[in-house]
């Protein structure tokens, strides 16, 4: 596949605070990617830093081969939608709408008109006047009636209500199925995204831990369940992520399991089951436990 976005040894300071740190990977052309992480960890940032809304401390970003920028090339290709949109005062809903016409070349105004219906929109509202919820509609509706190349989408839908929110998604990859594009997602909302993301990249304190593939991510932890004793026998000298005990009970999730190894585990009684996403990179980010247990 083609890389479409291309970030080297990318970094950002404010001040004293480095709020992105010596970052490097790629995006492949016509993926939906998670970018992933806790409050604070630098995904806006770098994601303005791709976007060419804020220029980079040290290393370079390319998007379509080229500087983001004052790139009117290349803006003209990326759309970016995020939760803290800014629009003029006097602009309301069907003012954004047609904006957005203008500005994205692949704009199709069926696809908003559907939106607009399935988000009950109010595009004669003032946009200061809506709702968190009624503002995330419309940004939502211009995010994907652009159909651009490149799509950054940085937690624009998490003022949309549960039954909102699965409307997107299932719009998003129904759209994305029958023109396909590269969506980039920001979101805390991990476990509702997950099914979407084909490629999971998790920022913490500024640095890149994760660069996977989602399937292959999600294969990588396993939490076990059994007797405490039996739990501990099995998981002596293995990489843990986390431990609980309840009396005699004990779960542990353990990373690197062969299929051989849930084998053995199941023969010595305890219960093997998979780790969300969302589980696997909170434990990774979130005061996990990392140590090796004793026999």
């Amino acid at each position: 596949m083609t890389a479409i976005v291309e970030a080297q040894g990318l970094t950002k300071r404010f001040g004293k605070v480095t709020a992105v740190n010596d970052v490097t990977f790629t995006l492949d052309e016509g993926a939906i990617h998670g970018l992933l992480g806790r409050n604070g960890a630098g995904k806006t940032t770098l994601m303005h830093v791709m976007t060419g809304q804020d220029f980079a401390t040290e290393g370079h970003v390319r998007i379509f081969g080229e500087s983001p920028v004052e790139n009117a090339a290349v803006l003209g290709r990326t759309c970016f939608i995020k939760e803290s949109q800014v629009y003029p005062d006097d602009f309301r809903g069907k003012h954004v709408l047609r904006a957005a016409r203008w500005f994205y070349p692949h704009w199709n105004d069926a696809l908003a008109q559907r939106l607009v219906d399935t988000f009950q929109a109010p595009l004669d509202r003032k946009m200061k006047k809506m709702s968190r919820g009624q503002r995330s509609a419309v940004g939502v509706i211009v995010a994907l009636a652009s159909r651009a190349e490149l799509t950054f989408l940085d937690e624009p839908y998490a003022g949309l209500d549960a039954v909102a929110r699965k409307h997107f998604y299932d719009l998003l990859l129904e759209d994305y199925l029958e023109h396909p594009r590269t969506f980039v997602l920001s979101t805390h909302l991990i476990d509702e995204a997950a099914p979407l993301l084909q490629r999971v990249l998790v920022i913490d304190k500024g640095e890149l831990v994760i660069d996977a593939d989602a399937d292959s991510l999600r294969a990588t932890a396993t939490t076990l369940v059994g007797k405490a004793s039996d739990v501990e026998r099995f998981a002596a000298g293995r990489e843990v992520l986390d431990r609980t005990a309840i009396g005699a009970i004990a779960s542990v999730t353990l990373t690197g399991l062969s299929e051989q190894d849930k084998r053995e585990a199941a023969s010595a009684g305890l219960e093997t089951t998979p780790v969300s996403l969302q589980e696997l990179i909170v434990r990774r980010t979130g005061g996990a436990v990392t140590e090796e247990v004793s026999a």
